[in-house]
């Protein structure tokens, strides 16, 4: 059993560097400081590999015993939980979604807590808060910033171009760097507070496969936060990663799991909101940015609870159960959506007559 604890540990890894890279140095790469791909990979990926080892510990702690006891975490609980949160990735990964990788290991650990009523619950409610808190920041900060350079820096930006694609790549390095001190504690923490690996075996095999998931699969989360949520200039980008990788750094010496792609996203919003005003938060590809992070960490919490019920408590009932109230939610949301969606067709019709 312990090999598959292993091998799903590596999948969601992998998925997590896929989904994380969007974080960091997507955004070098969308303002045209970084101009290939591939070399934005390479940075992000030894970045994150460098975070994990150098940093990873404090949160791996939190993940493993700081949500619910660790006695509960079995070789068999670990690959549940394993298995819920790289499920919920994966699929976000196909659709090209920069997932937060901290809310569907904690949705995925806290599911399991429920099935056996054993949830630090003043733990969970502060990560929680957070959650809302510092992406808040991020676009409060990111907001105050741009206004501050436009009012004194305008005229004197192109004149300092070079410096600002100089420190424009060093920020990007140092967001992955935060990545890896803050992300791959969703792969390995459960390993480790299961007794499976130490603490600096967990950091070294999540550090090496999540750097090789950003390094494989990150290129399409890279281009839905370079480019598809606004544009932005090198400084622009300079304020982005600085802020994001500032906050998650913080956050990851005391242990915290942040969402990290929230926080970059919500400074790309930031800019956007400067540029654009209100109408940035229109965008279809924001709106859906926004749905999937509100249901991500209650996706795993399902699954990860309906499994235990399935696997270990052989309750096939509550299994199914969960599953019919999930399909027909999501049935329920897609239809109020469709009609939704009618209700403004025949609006803007009868507006055109």
């Amino acid at each position: 059993m312990e090999w598959m604890a292993f091998f799903v540990s590596c999948i969601f890894a992998i998925n997590i560097g896929a989904s994380g890279a969007a974080a960091t140095m997507g955004v070098a790469y969308g303002s045209g400081a970084i101009k290939k791909m591939h070399v934005a990979l390479i940075l992000c990926s030894v970045g994150i590999f460098l975070g994990a080892v150098i940093g990873g510990g404090e949160v791996i702690k939190t993940i493993g015993s700081g949500l619910i006891d660790q006695q509960l975490l079995t070789v068999q609980i670990v690959i549940i939980i394993l298995a819920s949160a790289t499920l919920s990735l994966f699929f976000a990964n196909i659709l090209g979604i920069p997932l937060s990788t901290s809310e569907v290991t904690v949705g995925s650990v806290i599911g399991v807590g429920i099935a056996y009523q054993s949830v630090y619950f003043h733990q969970l409610l502060w990560i929680v808060a957070l959650w809302i808190i510092v992406p808040v920041i991020a676009f409060i900060i990111t907001v105050t910033i741009q206004k501050i350079t436009q009012y004194f820096f305008v005229h004197k930006m192109k004149k300092f171009s070079k410096i600002f694609t100089i420190l424009l790549i060093i920020t990007g390095f140092f967001e992955a760097f935060s990545a890896g001190m803050n992300n791959i504690a969703n792969a390995v923490g459960p390993l480790v507070g299961a007794g499976m690996l130490s603490e600096m075996e967990g950091k070294l095999l999540g550090g090496l496969f999540v750097a090789l998931g950003a390094m494989m699969l990150g290129r399409k989360v890279v281009e839905t936060n370079g480019k598809r949520i606004t544009k932005f200039t090198k400084i622009e980008g300079l304020t982005i990663s600085a802020t994001g990788a500032s906050l998650v750094i913080l956050a990851s010496l005391f242990g915290i799991p942040i969402p990290m792609t929230q926080i970059t996203t919500s400074s790309i919003l930031g800019i956007g909101f400067v540029q654009e005003g209100k109408r940035v938060f229109q965008k279809e590809v924001v709106q859906r940015l926004i749905k999937i992070w509100v249901v991500s960490p209650l996706v795993s919490l399902i699954i990860s609870y309906s499994l235990i019920q399935a696997i270990v408590f052989s309750n096939w009932y509550s299994f199914f159960m969960v599953v019919i109230v999930f399909i027909t939610t999501i049935v329920f949301l897609n239809l109020t959506n469709s009609i939704l969606k009618q209700s403004k067709q025949i609006k803007l019709r009868r507006n055109e007559q």
